[in-house]
C-alpha cells in the first residue's frame, strides 16, 4: 500500500536459548528482507535501535520492521559525526589505522561480537574494519561509490545468528558467512553461540583463513 507502518519484533535470534529452537527465528530476518518495499532494521544497540526508529519515522512509503535482541547489548564505541549512519544502511564502525586485510559485517547483536573479533586480529598483526549493517535496503540504494568505500576491497566475513539469505550479495564470491545453517538448540545462548560457532574467536580464525587463502590467489603484477 505504500504507508508507512512501523513493526517492532523482538526476540531476534538463537539468543534465545532456553526457549528451544522452535522460539530461535533463524530465517526471519532473510524471508523479511525478501518483502519488497520493507525496510528491515537489526540495530546493533540501543543507539542504532532510536537511529533505526527515526529512518522508520521518516520512511513516508515505506513499511519499517525493527528486529531487536532480548539480551542486553553493550553500547559500541564510536568516534564520527552526529548524523545518523543508519540512514544509509551499513557504516563502517572502526577502521584500522593501516591498509584492511578483512572487512567483518555484521548486524544487532552480532557487531559486538565482530568488534572484540577485530581486536584479536590487530594483536595477532592483521587489520581488520567493522561494518555495522543495520538495514540492507537503505545500504542497496546508496551510491554506488559509498557502498564500494564501506565495504573496501579486502576479503569480508559476514556475522549474523541467522541463516544466509542475501548476505552472499554483500560478501562476494570469495567472502565468508559466519552464521546458521539450521534451526537452534536448547541452551543458554553464550553455550549456543559456541556450540555453533559464533563467537569472536571463531570469527578471527575464518577471517585469518581467509586472509591467507586471498593472499594465495594474488597474482604478481
Amino acid at each position: 500500500m505504500g504507508v508507512r507502518v512501523i513493526h517492532v519484533m523482538t526476540h531476534d535470534s538463537i539468543g534465545l536459548g532456553e526457549d528451544g529452537p522452535t522460539h530461535q527465528p533463524v530465517e526471519h530476518l532473510a524471508a523479511l528482507r525478501a518483502i519488497p518495499n520493507l525496510l528491515v532494521f537489526r540495530p546493533a544497540d540501543a543507539i542504532e535501535t532510536a537511529q533505526a526508529w527515526d529512518c522508520a519515522l521518516r520512511a513516508a512509503r515505506q513499511p519499517s520492521v525493527l528486529c531487536l535482541s532480548r539480551q542486553a547489548l553493550p553500547v559500541l564505541d564510536r568516534s564520527f559525526a552526529a548524523e545518523n549512519p543508519v540512514a544509509r544502511g551499513a557504516y563502517v564502525l572502526s577502521d584500522p589505522e593501516g591498509p584492511r586485510d578483512v572487512t567483518l559485517l555484521a548486524t544487532g547483536s552480532e557487531v559486538a561480537i565482530a568488534v572484540a573479533a577485530a581486536q584479536l586480529l590487530r594483536r595477532r598483526g592483521l587489520h581488520a574494519a567493522v561494518v555495522s549493517m543495520p538495514c540492507f535496503e537503505l545500504f542497496a540504494a546508496q551510491p554506488r561509490d559509498y557502498r564500494a568505500k564501506v565495504l573496501g576491497r579486502a576479503p569480508r566475513i559476514g556475522v549474523e545468528a541467522a541463516i544466509e539469505g542475501d548476505w552472499r550479495r554483500w560478501l562476494g564470491e570469495d567472502g565468508e558467512f559466519v552464521g546458521m545453517t539450521g534451526f537452534g538448540a536448547s541452551a543458554p545462548a553464550g553455550e549456543l553461540y559456541a556450540q555453533f560457532g559464533i563467537t569472536a574467536e571463531a570469527v578471527a580464525a575464518i577471517a585469518e583463513r581467509t586472509v591467507v587463502r586471498a593472499a594465495s590467489y594474488a597474482v604478481p603484477a
